[in-house]
């Protein structure tokens, strides 16, 4: 029985159909705003029927605002490792450090040839990663760092100046079956990412140990090693792995982590439902029973697995954890007058999930209007005393006000578009009832883009000198009275609802 202790992550692994480009990005707004961890594509770039990883990795990032990203794998015969080096590291710094990056070796040779890569051989694909692992690790060093020199059979990197560094440590995830290539992820990766179609759930045991040793023999504790699963399913009735209720999902997740160390669950989906139903049904109730389970064991009072001991006991709802606002410090603009309507009953579920991004674009209205605020300082500062200081003073502010401006749109333009194509449809057909407010909230909809409209033609004036910060600050002042307007009448109005129904 092998429980690492690592922490639970759940994501997805939507299929980049060029045919159905709009339907992916859709299902990575939903992953983002039900609280999942991970939004991850494969990497085929010879196949002609899907969209390119990182270019739609980079859009994916640039529509969410919590969820990392990453190749699932990376195909590395066509992936020269330098350029993938810096690409994750530009998309890390762009992201604020939402990138991972998964690494393979590559499989399909004639259609890799076919694409103008070299065939190798199994051992000289194994080769090839290793030395592709060094250069990469030695480019994200950075400036300061040593000039990269490597000299392998299949990558020569001489002389190169490594840079960009990341935004946060990024982490290789190895797709890895045979014992030559688990050994290398013992040694050299952060963790280890097979699917489920070829490792099953009754193999892992074996596979992990042979990594455990590996990287016992390096010095390294294996519990180091992320332990993550490409998985797929579908919720129903029937027997066998991942094929019954959400609940019956949770418990087998569960004993996965408990007795073979497996901590983050990447689902192939095709439907927002499949999105919904893992993030508010399965990852809470998987979370409840490792933690359960784990806290016994630290008593002293293990039960065999958490899931044998709560089988056939029904899952309290329960929220899918949240990371859009972890990390904010600034308090929302007057709390209580948008917590008032919401406060006298607790929420769980997708109302609670609601409130919890509403409480996101607060707090971060609350520091666009800290922002500004800076830039009007800088601006009087400028006029009091022209000097090239105070200029660079003032521009550096308007650029960061008009890179968070732009950042804060899109979020909130992603959220009402989440809402009106998915969230509202599905509460008009589950409570007509909720129809004169669903039309006001979807006319407020506009309004509120109108005025981010105003805000964008007010940042281009600032820029351009053609109007001052009177004209910005004055339509912030109109888009923070809107907004929280609209939130609160929203929270007011369909919490209960959400709670009833769900998002989707």
């Amino acid at each position: 029985m092998t429980d690492y202790g690592q922490d639970l992550q759940f994501g997805i692994f939507p299929s980049p159909d060029a045919a159905s480009a709009d339907l992916v990005l859709e299902l990575s707004e939903a992953a983002d705003v039900a609280g999942l961890d991970l939004v991850t594509i494969q990497d085929h770039p010879y196949q002609a029927k899907h969209l390119d990883t990182w270019t739609l990795l980079s859009v994916i990032a640039a529509r969410t605002t919590s969820v990392r990203v990453a190749p699932n794998v990376a195909n590395l015969p066509l992936r020269p490792p330098v350029v993938l080096a810096r690409s994750v590291a530009t998309l890390d710094l762009l992201s604020g450090g939402r990138v991972e990056l998964g690494l393979g070796t590559g499989a399909f040779f004639d259609a890799i040839v076919a694409a103008g890569g070299t065939r190798l051989t199994p051992g000289e694909s194994i080769k090839s990663l290793t030395e592709a692992i060094e250069v990469i690790r030695a480019v994200w060093a950075g400036e300061g760092g040593p000039t990269v020199r490597i000299e392998g059979k299949h990558h020569r990197v001489v002389g190169l100046h490594p840079g960009p560094a990341p935004a946060h440590p990024v982490e290789i995830w190895l797709g890895a079956y045979k014992p030559r290539m688990l050994r290398l992820t013992g040694r050299s990766a952060d963790g280890w990412l097979p699917s489920m179609g070829y490792a099953a759930p009754d193999t892992l045991g074996g596979l992990n140990r042979t990594i455990d040793d590996a990287a016992a023999k390096a010095g390294r504790d294996p519990a180091s090693i992320r332990r993550l699963y490409n998985i797929h399913g579908r919720f129903g009735s029937g027997g066998g792995m991942l094929q019954g209720s959400p609940r019956e999902w949770a418990e087998q997740l569960a004993e996965l982590t408990l007795t073979e160390g497996m901590s983050t669950y990447i689902l192939a989906v095709k439907s927002l439902d499949q999105v919904q139903r893992f993030a508010h049904e399965v990852a809470p109730a998987v979370r409840e029973l490792v933690d359960d389970e784990r806290a016994r064991r630290a008593a002293g009072t293990s039960t065999q697995t958490a899931a044998v001991e709560v089988r056939g006991q029904e899952a309290a709802p329960a929220a899918a954890t949240r990371h859009t606002t972890e990390s904010l410090t600034a308090e929302p603009l007057t709390a209580e007058s948008f917590t008032e309507a919401v406060a006298p009953q607790a929420h769980s579920g997708a109302g609670a999930h609601l409130v919890e991004v509403h409480d996101g674009l607060r707090a971060e209205l609350t520091r666009l209007r800290d922002i500004v605020e800076q830039v009007v300082a800088g601006e009087e500062q400028a006029h009091r005393a022209r000097n090239a200081i105070n200029e660079l003073t003032m521009r550096q502010n308007n650029w960061t006000l008009g890179a968070y401006c732009a950042q804060y749109c899109r979020f909130v333009t992603g959220h009402h578009g989440l809402e009106d194509r998915s969230v509202f449809p599905h509460l008009r057909r589950s409570d007509p009832a909720l129809t004169p407010v669903l039309d006001r909230l979807e006319s407020e909809h506009l309004v509120i883009h109108d005025v981010l409209e105003q805000l964008d033609e007010a940042l281009v004036g600032l820029v351009s000198g053609a109007s001052g910060t009177t004209e910005l600050k004055r339509v912030v002042d109109v888009l923070s009275s809107t907004l929280l307007e609209h939130l609160a009448y929203e929270e007011s109005e369909l919490v209960t609802a959400l709670d009833r129904h769900g998002f989707y």
